[in-house]
């Protein structure tokens, strides 16, 4: 009787550990800050977690000033971005209405970031849908 209970635990235990391994691995991060070392934290944070879990689905929403980030000739990481922007798991997404209030048009982004209508509401949708929410601040 105690090898049965023993056997059924460990059968349910791994199928948890296996379950947990599969599972949706989903992260938006919210950057709003044009300061150099929050747009490389979010790079290593992207580069770290595509090279452990290639699977992963991560979102950059850019808001604020943080639209600097992949804005051609003035972004510290331009050269990082370009190279994530081509995995097909990573998307920057930059907000239309900070688009706007900086006078800045798309053909002045990295190639491959997309514009959405409002950062906010677009976090708050990833949110809703179950990713997982990160603040990038050092």
């Amino acid at each position: 009787m105690k090898r049965n209970i023993l056997i059924t635990s460990l059968v349910f235990f791994i199928t948890q550990i296996v379950q947990a391994q599969t599972t949706d691995y989903r992260v938006v991060f919210d950057l709003t800050s044009k300061d150099s070392l929050d747009h490389k934290a979010v790079i290593r944070w992207l580069s770290e977690i595509s090279g452990s879990a290639a699977n992963a689905k991560l979102e950059v929403v850019m808001y604020g000033q943080g639209v600097n980030m992949v804005v051609k000739g003035r972004s510290p990481v331009e050269e990082a971005v370009t190279r994530l922007v081509s995995n097909k798991n990573i998307s920057f997404k930059v907000c239309a209405i900070a688009l706007k209030n900086q006078n800045i048009i798309e053909s002045q982004l990295i190639p491959g970031v997309t514009i959405v209508p409002d950062g906010i509401y677009e976090l708050i949708t990833k949110q809703r849908e179950g990713w997982g929410y990160i603040k990038a601040v050092h």
